[in-house]
């Protein structure tokens, strides 16, 4: 039996002064870095940062089952520690410092938790070492994330900027805007509903032509983000020319206004997606190959067009032509997930072609990065170096999960459910080169597709935490 409280320790190294590290925790955004992607974590509500007062309240899960955890922060000093406790959730107590110290290399961060779970004199031991190895997980996962960030920020975030972003509340803004604010960045938002001040949100209405330029601060830089999701459903006529104006209207509203500004930002990033290329199948294209023949290459050469006044005016344009995402929080590899619980499928169609992926992390890593590299302009293909066919996928997916592989699907089947989609966004491929990219000096944390998968599943193998001060 259990008869003794339980307690944890983790210490960490980062290549920074205990200073910034604890910086780093203080901005806002520190919290949405650091939760683990295969968790299902879901911020309820925040108040304040780390000071005392602050609280945060969390949905959490155990397995298939929800809880709320409420944290409070208790105590604060700057550069050198701060605790937060439990205030409601599943232990009698929990109580959680951050140590920052100095030390030759850098600096060390301690993570002490200390914490009683119900009736913690009659549970047996595997209970609390379950909790130990869960909690060795997130915190080595929380030091991989925190060390690239910090690398990243180094390089890009030594002159905070003044960025607007658009298409915030999606699943990539909601990720990119905390990279940028844990650097130091002050962020603006667009939104199509009554603006918060408070908050940094500025109206617009793209599809009204209405974005009053008096409105915007003086800017650095700008994030175009928004547009409709293309969906996996069968497309018809009107929803085809949704996602075209809600892309273009966007777009060209807001590239004329920056170019009409006094002082306009210096950069823009605008988002546009590998589909400009159609479907290569296995041919290895580069940012010099025209766009393809497909619905959605005319979408992604028609939403660049449309960036012409900012670029005509001088602002350095990027055209972000992003690959497939991978995060278990959303997107392809959500669905394939939550989809697959008992196994996956072999493969969709031939399961030849190409996939032109890439990490979250490594997406909105990439994005700060064009952001602040004053040589990188038009455009630029966001995605992994190695790109893998769709049986590689499944096949690594189900070594990952230690799910089966099932039967394959035909194509016909894709083709007689969604029409044109399956033939070009689920049976089309395209193999993409990142030279561009990796020429102006950017790193991938996340590089090939199996170290990609465990890292975002929580399938990294544990290590000995032994670090010396």
């Amino acid at each position: 039996m259990n008869r003794q409280p339980g307690s944890f320790v983790y210490k960490s190294q980062y290549p920074c002064s205990a200073e910034d590290l604890y910086l780093y925790h203080s901005r806002p955004g520190a919290l949405e870095r650091l939760l683990p992607p295969w968790e299902k974590t879901t911020i309820i509500s925040k108040q304040g940062t780390i000071s005392p007062g602050s609280r945060v309240k969390l949905k959490m899960y155990a397995g298939p089952f929800p809880f709320h955890f409420h944290a409070h922060h208790i105590e604060d000093q700057p550069g050198k520690m701060f605790r937060d406790i439990q205030e409601k959730g599943p232990f009698s107590s929990w109580s959680h410092t951050h140590y920052f110290q100095n030390t030759e290399k850098g600096s060390l961060l301690e993570d002490r938790i200390e914490y009683t779970l119900p009736g913690h004199r009659y549970l047996p031991s595997f209970v609390t070492n379950h909790i130990k190895k869960k909690l060795t997980s997130i915190f080595q996962q929380r030091q991989r994330t925190l060390s690239a960030d910090i690398t990243l920020h180094q390089r890009c975030s030594q002159t905070p900027l003044k960025i607007l972003i658009t298409g915030a509340s999606g699943v990539l803004g909601k990720a990119l805007i905390p990279l940028l604010t844990t650097g130091g960045h002050t962020v603006w938002t667009l939104v199509r509903r009554h603006p918060d001040p408070e908050r940094n949100e500025i109206f617009w209405d793209p599809e009204t032509g209405i974005l009053n330029q008096l409105d915007l601060p003086e800017l650095d830089g700008v994030i175009h983000l928004a547009g409709e999701y293309i969906g996996l459903n069968r497309w018809t006529t009107a929803s085809k020319q949704r996602v075209l104006e809600s892309r273009t209207r966007g777009t060209e509203l807001l590239a004329r206004t920056l170019a009409s500004l006094k002082t306009p930002p210096k950069v823009l990033l605008s988002a546009s997606a590998v589909g400009y290329y159609g479907n290569c199948r296995d041919r290895l294209i580069d940012e010099m190959v025209p766009s393809g023949k497909d619905f959605i290459s005319t979408v992604c050469e028609q939403w660049e067009r449309a960036a012409g006044p900012a670029s005509q005016a001088g602002i350095r344009t990027v055209f972000l032509r992003m690959g497939v995402s991978m995060t278990p929080r959303d997107g392809a590899l959500h669905r394939i997930l939550s989809t697959s619980p008992l196994g996956f499928m072999r493969y969709f169609g031939s399961g030849k072609q190409y996939i032109s992926w890439i990490s979250s992390d490594d997406l909105i890593s990439a994005m700060l990065h064009a952001l602040t590299t004053p040589d990188l302009q038009g455009p630029v293909n966001i995605t992994a170096p190695k790109p893998v066919t769709n049986r590689e996928l499944m096949r690594v997916l189900a070594k990952i999960t230690g799910r089966p592989l099932l039967f394959p699907i035909p194509g016909h089947l894709f083709q007689m459910m969604y029409g044109q989609m399956a033939r070009e966004i689920i049976l089309a491929g395209c193999c993409v080169s990142s030279k561009k990219l990796q020429d102006s000096g950017f790193t991938f944390r996340h590089p090939d597709l199996e170290t990609t998968l465990k890292n975002l599943l929580g399938a990294v193998d544990l290590k000995p935490n032994k670090v010396q001060k």
